[in-house]
């Protein structure tokens, strides 16, 4: 091997050296960042936003690149055993649950210290607010009808941080114990009310069948000898006995009949 060749060959080693360096420096400047499905990637170059990143594989060149994921999947939130005055200064004990999904990762995170915090602040402040407006009484009737009030109310203060209500629902209502007992003795009072009501009604039916059947009697006495006959009939089928009054003076006869003593004395020659 000649000087020239073994020049060469030192000349291409250093080259493939300085190549295999410079490739390897490149290399630190190359970032992979894989967001999954159903999150959102935050990109930073030096604590300082970049860009918005999809779902999938990403790749950056540079330094001091950095990616928070931001959860975009609906959530929810419970808002429990809070004490709010009703229009009638009621203590009254509220729990919610609030449905909710991260549609603006960057505001989420760039515009408040705590989205969480502002979105549970804001649903109790609601809450008070609308419950402040109506009395005790009518809360157990309009429990459905806050929900929708709280949800207009709740949608814009979330927005502002990037953050989309879709339902805020009153999971419980507890009521104070003396205000139970008196509901329970309304409730009861109204219950018992009704049972004299009705019975009174049946009442009033019965005595109304009665006097029109007393009223056809009275107009038709073979009727009520009918009716005695199936009186008659229906006790003998079931077994019993049934005792009938006789007039006074009424005497059996031998041949199966009977008549009145009056009927049987003979006149005097």
């Amino acid at each position: 091997m000649n000087t020239e060749t073994i020049i060469l060959l030192a000349t291409a080693f250093i080259a493939f050296v300085a190549i295999m360096s410079a490739v390897s420096k490149m290399l630190k400047f190359r970032h992979e960042f894989i967001v999954p499905e159903g999150y959102a990637g935050l990109l930073h170059h030096h604590g300082k936003f970049v860009e918005l990143l999809m779902p999938g594989r990403h790749v950056r060149w540079g330094r001091n690149l950095a990616v928070n994921a931001s959860d975009t999947r609906k959530a929810s939130l419970v808002v429990a055993s809070q004490e709010v005055l009703t229009a009638d200064n009621i203590g009254v004990k509220f729990s919610l649950v609030v449905t909710y999904q991260i549609t603006d990762s960057v505001k989420a995170a760039h515009e408040t210290q705590s989205w969480h915090t502002d979105l549970y602040n804001a649903a109790q402040l609601t809450l008070r607010n609308v419950v402040s407006g109506i009395a005790a009484e009518a809360l157990l009737s309009k429990r459905l009808d806050i929900a929708p009030q709280l949800l207009a109310r709740v949608q814009p203060d979330a927005a502002k941080v990037g953050i989309t209500v879709h339902a805020v629902e009153v999971k419980d209502v507890m009521l104070p114990a003396e205000l139970k007992r008196a509901f329970g003795d309304v409730l009861k009072a109204k219950q018992e009310g009704q049972a004299a009501l009705e019975r009174a009604r049946g009442e009033s039916a019965s005595l109304r069948n009665l006097a029109n059947a007393a009223r056809v009697l009275e107009g038709n006495p073979a009727l009520m000898n009918l009716r005695v006959l199936q009186s008659l009939a229906t006790a003998q089928n079931a077994g019993n006995t049934l005792v009938l009054g006789m007039p006074a003076g009424f005497v059996p006869l031998k041949n199966g009949t009977a008549s009145s003593p009056a009927a049987n004395t003979e006149e005097p020659g």
